[in-house]
């Protein structure tokens, strides 16, 4: 599939709809709140704790596996186009490798990781503090 990037002209990479981006995106933020939220209801309802950690592994094994095979579609264009070899010397590229590096970059600039990754460091901050106070007031 994949690896046959020169014999199928099927197989060229395509980028997902925003929605889907979208979608994954609310998800993982959705488990990472589920793991912080865990720190509260530690404090106010304990039986709550092991639902929320599933809804959150669950989301998160759904988010992760989702960008593992975003990471491994562009690591997988990358090689089966030899773009770096071809960049490194020179090289012309061919229109079918300038169609894989807008893929690359579309796919780069559309994703949304770097929201997620600020949110997931905010929620961790406010969990931490959540868990301070809380801890203080008893």
């Amino acid at each position: 599939m994949w690896y046959n990037f020169h014999v199928m002209e099927k197989s060229k990479p395509h980028i997902v709809p925003k929605y889907v981006v979208f979608g994954f995106f609310l998800l993982g933020l959705f488990s990472a709140i589920a793991f912080r939220a865990i720190i509260i209801f530690q404090h106010l309802e304990p039986s709550w704790v092991r639902p929320v950690w599933y809804i959150g592994t669950v989301g998160y094994f759904l988010f992760f596996l989702y960008r593992y095979r975003i990471t491994r579609k562009r690591k997988k264009a990358v090689e089966a186009f030899q773009l770096i070899e071809k960049i490194k010397a020179n090289a012309c590229l061919l229109d079918e490798d300038r169609e894989v590096l807008i893929y690359l970059l579309s796919s780069i600039k559309r994703s949304m990781e770097d929201i997620n990754y600020a949110m997931i460091f905010l929620l961790s901050v406010i969990a931490v503090v959540a868990d301070i106070v809380l801890s203080l007031m008893k």
